[in-house]
C-alpha cells in the first residue's frame, strides 16, 4: 500500500512538486515536507539570502543535509529542490529510501509558472530565463531520469489529477 512508502518528488522548478506533493500527502494521510521550506525554517532565512551569503555551494550542502534527514523518516512525501539531484549522495539516498517520482514539464510551462516568482535565486539576474532553463535541463534531466521510478508530465493536468495518477502507479509497484 502506498501509505507505507516514502514518496520523493523530483523535477525542475515550476514542475509542481510542492503543490502535487501536498495533494498526495493529503490523499494518503502522510506528512508532507518541502526541502526548501525546511531549509528556510531551520535557518530563519530565505533561500535567496542563503544563496547570496553562501553561494550555491553552501546552499547545496545545507540541502543535502536536510534531504538526508527527511528521507530517513517513514511515510513522508518530500518535494525536493530542482537542483538537489546534482548531489550523487542525495540521488543515492532518494533511490534507496523511497519511490522517486519525476515530474516533467516543458520550458514554456516553467517560464509561465515562475515568471513572477522572486524567491528563486537562480532566476534572479538572468536576462534570458529560457537559456537558463535550457542549461539547467541539459544538466539535470539525465539525473532525474537516472533515479525516477515513475515519470509523469505535469503540463496539461491538474495537481489533483497528477496526484491521483501517482498514487495509482505507486500502488501497482
Amino acid at each position: 500500500m502506498a501509505e507505507k512508502r516514502n514518496i520523493f518528488l523530483i523535477g525542475p522548478m515550476g514542475a509542481g512538486k510542492s503543490t502535487i506533493g501536498r495533494q498526495i500527502a493529503q490523499q494518503l494521510g502522510m506528512d508532507f515536507f518541502d526541502s526548501d521550506q525546511e531549509i528556510e525554517k531551520r535557518t530563519g532565512a530565505d533561500i535567496a539570502w542563503i544563496f547570496d551569503l553562501e553561494g550555491e555551494e553552501g546552499f547545496r550542502a545545507r540541502e543535502e543535509k536536510v534531504i538526508n534527514e527527511l528521507t530517513e523518516k517513514q511515510g513522508v512525501v518530500l518535494a525536493t529542490g530542482g537542483g538537489s539531484v546534482l548531489s550523487k549522495e542525495t540521488r543515492n539516498r532518494l533511490s534507496a529510501r523511497g519511490i522517486v517520482v519525476y515530474l516533467e514539464t516543458t520550458i514554456e510551462k516553467q517560464m509561465a509558472r515562475t515568471q513572477k516568482d522572486k524567491r528563486r535565486p537562480l532566476l534572479q539576474g538572468s536576462n534570458t530565463p529560457r537559456e537558463l532553463y535550457e542549461e539547467l535541463a541539459d544538466k539535470r534531466e539525465p539525473l532525474y531520469e537516472e533515479i525516477a521510478d515513475i515519470t509523469i508530465k505535469t503540463d496539461e493536468q491538474s495537481a489533483k489529477g497528477v496526484a491521483g495518477y501517482i498514487i495509482d502507479q505507486i500502488e501497482q509497484i
